[in-house]
């Protein structure tokens, strides 16, 4: 009989093809639909079990969480049959195999230490803005101009610095990235909605998520919608307010040896205006060391009075 805990996960299982069910049109995957009015979003269950070439009754209980078990010819026909992506079509198997209870065990939980060398190495990657960011988009370590591409981000207490909280709830964050903030928005909660789908009891994902399930009525929409997708090298363009606009290319790297942590560098190419922006944006931003903290009141000091 099944545990309670294989429910469960046959229960995301479920929710998850439920989501890429009611998303994808009849036309999209070929069908011809009649005149009449469909009251279901999407395709009809029976609609996606013909395609898949399974069972109406097996697929109810799929998505239903009473079947954990599904076969990888299944996953892979129902994967077809909702034009799944590569990367969408993997998320499906990684949920199969925790419903199944064959999952790997899961990695330990992410560390928040920053090694010395990761922060020497940010700090030679200036002028270009560089942090390091946990799993969860906690922003962990920083250089000068990494912080300071989130205007208004350095406002916050150092354990509040995070990505996601900065774009659905800091009123500059659709300034900064204005024209196209719904896209930052839907990209960022589909890298949660991929990690969440097979951790879904990490403390600090189910803390965010839960912050902004409940502060957010875009971020409740969007992860009600279980999108799914990795980061990819990408350009992005910032109104920032210190420096005017500026496009620059982003790219992800995994640190090895701590679970969950990798280092995100924007560049741009030298001599252009962006590059000069950069500069500018480097060299106006206090270091990270020399922000007063809560406790400690703002003062004026000469070159010569630095503290050790």
């Amino acid at each position: 009989m099944p545990s309670e805990s294989a429910h469960s996960e046959g229960a995301e299982l479920g929710r998850y093809l439920r989501a890429r069910r009611t998303q994808t049109s009849p036309a999209h995957v070929g069908l011809t639909v009649g005149t009449g009015l469909r009251r279901t979003p999407g395709l009809r269950r029976e609609e996606l079990a013909t395609l898949a070439g399974i069972s109406i009754d097996y697929y109810v209980r799929l998505e239903r969480g009473k079947e954990t078990r599904p076969s990888p010819a299944v996953l892979d026909a129902l994967a077809r049959a909702l034009h799944m992506d590569d990367q969408e079509h993997q998320h499906l198997r990684e949920l199969a195999a925790r419903a199944a209870r064959y999952a790997p065990e899961p990695p330990p939980a992410p560390s928040r230490t920053v090694r010395p060398h990761l922060r020497l190495l940010l700090e030679s990657l200036r002028p270009n803005p560089a942090y390091v960011i946990s799993r969860s988009m906690d922003m962990l370590a920083y250089n000068p101009g990494g912080l300071a591409l989130y205007p208004g981000l350095d406002d916050w207490p150092v354990k509040q610095r995070n990505l996601a909280r900065y774009l659905f709830l800091h009123p500059a964050a659709r300034e900064l990235f204005a024209g196209y903030w719904d896209r930052q928005i839907t990209g960022c909660v589909a890298r949660l909605r991929a990690i969440a789908g097979t951790a879904p009891d990490a403390p600090d994902l189910t803390s965010l998520v839960g912050e902004l399930l409940l502060k957010s009525p875009d971020f409740a929409g969007l992860w009600e919608r279980y999108e799914v997708t990795g980061r990819r090298p990408t350009q992005k363009t910032f109104q920032h307010p210190q420096v005017g606009t500026l496009t620059l290319t982003s790219q992800s790297l995994h640190v090895e040896g701590t679970p969950g942590q990798r280092i995100g560098v924007y560049t741009a190419e030298p001599g252009t205006p962006d590059h000069d922006a950069l500069l500018l944006l480097d060299m106006t931003a206090p270091r990270p060391a020399e922000r007063p903290t809560p406790s400690t009141a703002p003062r004026r000091s000469s070159p010569s009075q630095h503290q050790p």
